[in-house]
């Protein structure tokens, strides 16, 4: 019987998540092992029941969307983001039942999201504020949310087009457009280059009892990024198991472009997360009490472990 500490980690099924796939393929096959503590993974569908689960305590870290993340910081709860998960990585997908050619073309619809407090918000409201188009109920374009796992659902019963489409995590687009439901318009990458998504969080008393065993966590997920990036045929199989996807789908969504994600540069930027807080703050009016990001974003484990 293991006394080490048990560090429980929350994800959801997306390409965003597969540094934590590699990782635990890695321990899996004793390439990797953890001196220091224990991993154990939580799956959820949506980011309502992570979230819910982590200030619960049913699980002490989280891959979680950064706004989110920024949330449930500024809620009070004692938590320190300590790494990336990803840069880039999700996609614009137009309903073919919309006929949507251009950015006007919205007008009218319902446009999908994974979550209110989220990037993929952020960059929609920003895609559309650029070309004249009001976000919000009654107005030219109405934001939905839905769980990443249900979109293609959606897709598939909308044949009216009443939705324009969505704008997700991989690998829900590329699923969509493999079964010939809509098309890509717009690469996140292309809105914000190299814009950080999901990020890291651990709660505030492992990292003050246990810091070996966020470093020894914090050190394999950079290298597992470092993998992706120069294994992407290996990861992809990697993908398979952890995502449950199709691993044409998943090279696609690691290759074409080669920075569609990327994973080999997870150092948190005190820059990116003021520019998302300013954004969401002052132009979207989502969070109305900013965070003290200096507090919130801890490097010390991503410094040690190499990150870039």
């Amino acid at each position: 019987m293991s006394n080490k500490p048990i560090i429980k980690i929350g994800y959801l099924n997306i390409t965003d998540h597969l540094i934590l796939g590699v990782t635990e393929r890695k321990l899996l096959k004793r390439e990797e092992t953890f001196k220091y503590a224990d991993l154990e993974l939580y799956p959820f569908i949506d980011w309502g029941n992570l979230s819910v689960a982590f200030s619960r305590g049913d699980i002490n870290a989280a891959f979680m969307l950064a706004p989110l993340a920024m949330d449930h910081f500024r809620k009070k709860e004692d938590i320190r983001l300590i790494l990336l998960g990803h840069k880039n990585g999700s996609v614009l997908i137009t309903n073919k039942s919309a006929n949507i050619k251009t950015i006007a073309d919205f007008k009218g619809k319902d446009v999908l999201i994974p979550f209110h407090l989220s990037i993929h918000n952020l960059l929609l409201h920003k895609l559309l504020k650029e070309n004249n188009l009001e976000i919000g109920i009654g107005k030219d374009v109405e934001i939905q949310t839905v769980a990443p796992s249900k979109i293609p659902t959606y897709m598939e019963i909308d044949d009216q087009g009443r939705i324009g489409g969505f704008l997700v995590a991989e690998p829900f687009g590329s699923n969509v457009i493999k079964a010939g439901l809509g098309d890509v318009f717009e690469l996140s990458k292309n809105i914000w280059p190299d814009h950080p998504c999901c990020v890291l969080v651990v709660k505030s008393d492992i990292i003050r009892y246990f810091p070996n065993a966020v470093q020894e966590l914090t050190t394999s997920l950079v290298k597992s990024g470092k993998f992706i990036k120069s294994n992407t045929e290996e990861a992809a199989k990697i993908g398979v198991f952890f995502l449950n996807q199709d691993i044409n789908v998943i090279e696609k969504v690691l290759t074409s472009p080669a920075d569609r994600i990327t994973t080999h540069d997870l150092m948190p930027q005190l820059d990116d997360f003021i520019k998302i807080q300013e954004y969401i703050t002052n132009e979207m009016g989502t969070i109305h009490e900013e965070v003290d990001l200096e507090k919130f974003i801890y490097t010390r484990f991503a410094e040690e472990a190499g990150a870039t």
